[in-house]
């Protein structure tokens, strides 16, 4: 019952902090547009391409952090799937990022498929075929190189892709690896120019390093021969019809790629016996990020919430999550989101541990020194010592950065 409180405290005051740090930590004269729709003019393809992008809730522009940048294939198509997953798994399971949805809507095909194809299952390709590389060129040459400069992305990339896309995002992979950290493949049509892409894929995996890089495959297993509702993934493989190929290309796939160890890829793939291709992209794209971003998810939460653990070693937690993240990142990160520090700065205040509070309090200031919210929760630490003074202090710095009329209006109640 004891543990079971600690837990409810602890959420209760990060959702406590994280509604608080939206109304903190924004200009209240300049409300920020957090999701943009845009396009720009491709040299590449001489015409528009239409992508959307998502801002983190805890995005600020004056800030100067830093945000890794999750890219979605038929962004729009499939927009409220990658929301969906996002906004329930992000802090936990993975860090704030920035979404960019790219449209597919027109010469998907073309776009996305990687050979030029005349005829597919007996019949003629009546649309153009094979331009992935050209649709690469621009992902790299034009579309990323404009996120980074509008938006303040770090270069942890992730792609995600499902069909079509999904045999895009393995030839990036395989072709053209320092694109992105991540791969997320869901149902990919490796099937496509008689498993062209798969063929080449059995030299590439064996013969090129993969450190650091990460794929997700994910089949789906409802329906894996188009006609024979007694193929199952256990016969699938015995099957030699065309009404099969698209299941047992991904199968073969996931084979190969688990074997090749010595290629260092971080591979994973499963198998989603109860979804069919147009269902399976909610549940990869959850299974997907959460497999890709195990080494971020938060570490010992009940030595955290422990009133018996000394200061001592919540600083060495948080020293060795700082390293983790660190090195998966290739570059310095926080050991913490802003809104966990806060919400266990509030939770030992609770408890009444204000070392605890104050080290919490203290390390969200250092790692988060543009946010206001982290210096209102400080004053809020010194106004239960009665330490009116600083209280005072810590109002005033957050104040000076949002300039809203919450810190404002605290400040004058202190002041009185």
């Amino acid at each position: 019952m004891k543990r079971t409180f600690q837990y409810s405290i602890l959420v209760l005051f990060i959702v406590s902090s994280l509604s608080l740090f939206a109304q903190t930590n924004q200009n209240e004269s300049q409300p920020i547009d957090r999701e943009i729709t845009d396009s720009i003019y491709s040299e590449t393809f001489d015409t528009y391409r239409h992508f959307w992008v998502k801002l983190p809730d805890n995005y600020n522009p004056k800030s100067k952090m830093t945000y890794p940048v999750i890219y979605l294939l038929d962004g729009f198509s499939l927009k409220s799937s990658l929301e969906t997953v996002y906004d329930n798994y992000w802090g936990h399971y993975m860090p704030h990022m920035i979404l960019v949805g790219i449209s597919n809507r027109s010469n998907r095909t073309r776009d996305l498929t990687t050979s030029k194809v005349e005829m597919r299952r007996g019949s003629a390709m009546q649309i153009e075929t094979g331009g992935a590389e050209m649709f690469t060129s621009f992902i790299e040459n034009e579309l990323i190189t404009h996120i980074d400069k509008t938006y303040p992305t770090t270069t942890y990339r992730t792609l995600i892709g499902h069909s079509y896309a999904g045999l895009f995002t393995i030839n990036v992979l395989l072709n053209h690896s320092h694109l992105f950290t991540n791969y997320i493949a869901i149902d990919p049509s490796l099937d496509w120019d008689n498993q062209k892409l798969l063929k080449e894929a059995k030299e590439t995996l064996k013969t090129k390093k993969f450190e650091d890089k990460g794929l997700f495959i994910a089949l789906a297993a409802e329906q894996l021969h188009m006609q024979d509702a007694s193929v199952t993934i256990e016969n699938l493989m015995e099957d030699t019809s065309e009404f099969s190929l698209f299941s047992r290309s991904i199968v073969e796939f996931s084979q190969l790629a688990s074997s090749e160890t010595q290629n260092e890829l971080n591979f994973h793939w499963k198998v989603y016996p109860e979804d069919l291709h147009g269902t399976i992209p909610l549940p990869a794209m959850r299974d997907g990020l959460v497999t890709l971003f195990k080494w971020y998810q938060f570490k010992s939460p009940q030595i955290y919430n422990n009133p018996k653990t000394t200061i001592n070693e919540l600083k060495a937690l948080l020293h060795n999550q700082e390293i983790i993240y660190s090195q998966n990142f290739g570059y310095k990160v926080p050991p913490m989101i802003e809104e966990l520090f806060n919400g266990y700065g509030y939770m030992n205040l609770q408890m009444g541990q204000p070392e605890k509070a104050f080290l919490f309090f203290s390390m969200a200031i250092k790692y988060y020194p543009e946010s206001a919210n982290a210096y209102d929760a400080m004053a809020d630490y010194y106004i239960s010592k009665s330490d009116t003074v600083n209280a005072i202090d810590y109002l005033e710095k957050a104040y000076r950065i949002s300039g809203n009329s919450y810190h404002k209006k605290r400040l004058d109640d202190l002041k009185k």
